[in-house]
Order: C-alpha cells, then sequence, then structure tokens
C-alpha cells in the first residue's frame, strides 16, 4: 500500500507555519464537533516550533485537547533538547490544555522502559485525529532512522544508535503515526531539497513508511524543486 500525498508549495517557513497553524485549528473544532475531544501528536523541530507559537496566540477550545509526542530524546526530564520542553515553553504552558491530557514520553528513563510505558498509552489513544511530522535531511522522521530495523507491529520503539545525538530515543512506529485522521508533513529548508526528490521518486525513506489515508505536506519552495 503506498500513500497519497498533498503537496502544498508555499513561498517560505512563515508561511508553512501559518497554514499548519490554520489546518490543526480545524480539525480540532472537527474532532470535537464529531466525537467532543482532540487528539494531536507533536513533533519536534524548528518549523514545528513556529507552529506552537502560534497556537499559543490562538483560540480553541484547549480543556478538549490531548496532546501525545511522535519521538523524544532519552534526556532529563527537564532538558532543553527535549521536544516536550520545547514545546511546553512555546505553546503547553501558554494554553488552558490540562496537564493530565499531556501524554508526554518518559524518556528519562531509558528508552526500553519508556517505549514500553508509552505503548500502554497508545493502546487506548488510536485512533489520533491529526499526526504533526518533520523530516530530516536524511528522510527521517520522528526518530525513525534510515537503515534501521524495527518490529512493525510495534506501536513504540526503543531507538538505539541514532546518526543525531542523543543515540537513544523513543519513537511512535510508522503503524502509530499512520492511525490517524490526517497527517501533516511540515518541511522547510534548502537543505532538505534533496530528501524531498528522493521521496517524491519513490526511494524507501523513513518518511515513505508513513500511511494513511489522508496525508498533506506542507513544503516551503527552498525545500521543493521541480
Amino acid at each position: 500500500m503506498k500513500a497519497d500525498y498533498d503537496w502544498h508549495i508555499l513561498d517560505n517557513a512563515d508561511q508553512v507555519a501559518t497554514i499548519a497553524c490554520k489546518e490543526i485549528l480545524t480539525a480540532a473544532e472537527t474532532a470535537i464537533a464529531k466525537q467532543g475531544q482532540f487528539k494531536l501528536v507533536l513533533a519536534g523541530g524548528t518549523t514545528p516550533e513556529k507552529v506552537y507559537r502560534l497556537l499559543a496566540e490562538s483560540n480553541a477550545d484547549w480543556p478538549l485537547w490531548f496532546i501525545y509526542y511522535g519521538d523524544e530524546r532519552c534526556l532529563p526530564a527537564d532538558h532543553t533538547d527535549r521536544n516536550s520542553v520545547m514545546a511546553e515553553q512555546a505553546f503547553l504552558g501558554k494554553v488552558g490544555i490540562p496537564q493530565a491530557q499531556i501524554f508526554t514520553i518518559p524518556a528519562e528513563l531509558g528508552n526500553e522502559p519508556a517505549a514500553l510505558q508509552y505503548r500502554q498509552v497508545l493502546k487506548g489513544a488510536l485512533p489520533f485525529d491529526l499526526v504533526l511530522l518533520g523530516m530530516g535531511e536524511d528522510g527521517h522522521t520522528a526518530s525513525l532512522f534510515p537503515g534501521h530495523q524495527h518490529n512493525a507491529e510495534e506501536l513504540v520503539h526503543a531507538v538505539y544508535n541514532s546518526p543525531k545525538p542523543p543515540p537513544e530515543r523513543v519513537s511512535m512506529s510508522a503503524k502509530a503515526l499512520g492511525h490517524a485522521r490526517q497527517v501533516l508533513f511540515l518541511i522547510t529548508g534548502a537543505n532538505k531539497q534533496e530528501a524531498v526528490k528522493l521521496w517524491r521518486s519513490g526511494h524507501n525513506l523513513p518518511v515513505a513508511k508513513i500511511i494513511s489515508d489522508h496525508i498533506d505536506v506542507y513544503v516551503d519552495r527552498d525545500a521543493y524543486s521541480d
């Protein structure tokens, strides 16, 4: 099975962030109207951070939002390089989402114990309403890296030997990340251009393993080349 992508080419990273913010707020309204809650998976990275700052300035029915993380680095809980710390500072600490509805990955415990705990969390969470993802210049997404082998049936992987520090991480699997009503990729910067070309030409990059019914790719002109 191959994913169908809707590619949206925008002028710059700020436009990508603005459109993504609107998409998330719209998805939240739709989900809350249908089922009374909105389940969102957050990503790390500079473009998602721009989105989070915009969300923090927005109005939404925050008490009905539930937050999850696509991946996390095995670092102390308060380390500035953790995705959860960035999201807390840019977004979550500024809006009224109840703390009990923010499901951080306990990566400070080590990748195996954290993966085991987060698998239990996800069992009751799927499907997600919206999954936010980025892409690295090597085509990785979340902490799913080229050349790494994982059990495809797991919902959460313990990651070893990450090519980017720290080497140990925890990541939702492609299966879990694709189990969503909508997946949103945010890709910006000239350093992503080669990976975007490879992805579009059918190479088996980690990003290409995310399969879902509705995948939007928001990319700026620096990252996209005809």
